[in-house]
């Protein structure tokens, strides 16, 4: 709680320029075939749909996060080779694994969520 106030300033600007594409997305109300041979300069993401935006969001999250994660498990595996049977270093390895597992629980359990989300709205 501490930290939300001492940040407040700079995690409300960095809410405010996250969701104002988002906004200024849905506010054109239209979408606008893009022609590049016609000149006209198109967009990288066209989306029609909140349920489009947040799929391309997870999309992009999941191609960058899983190999970070690769790389963090096998520098976990890294410290545990250099711990050598040191406790105090084996701890510190552990920790990096099971934080990298968790981390890769959190990103895989968002996608999953998402999923599940969409197929439901879609069914109904």
């Amino acid at each position: 709680m501490n930290f939300i106030k001492k940040n407040i300033h700079k995690l409300s600007l960095f809410a405010f320029i996250a969701l104002v594409p988002v906004f200024t997305i849905f506010a054109q109300g239209t979408v606008q075939i893009c022609d590049p041979a016609g000149g006209k300069i198109c967009p990288p993401i066209s989306v029609t749909s909140l349920n489009d935006f947040i799929k391309i969001l997870l999309q992009g999250a999941i191609k960058i996060g899983i190999p970070i994660i690769a790389l963090a498990i096998i520098y976990s595996g890294f410290l545990f080779v250099k711990a050598r049977g040191n406790p105090g270093e084996i701890e510190v390895a552990k920790k990096s694994l099971l934080y990298t597992v968790i981390g890769a629980a959190i990103l895989l359990g968002a996608w999953a969520i998402a999923q599940i989300i969409t197929n439901t709205i879609l069914a109904l």
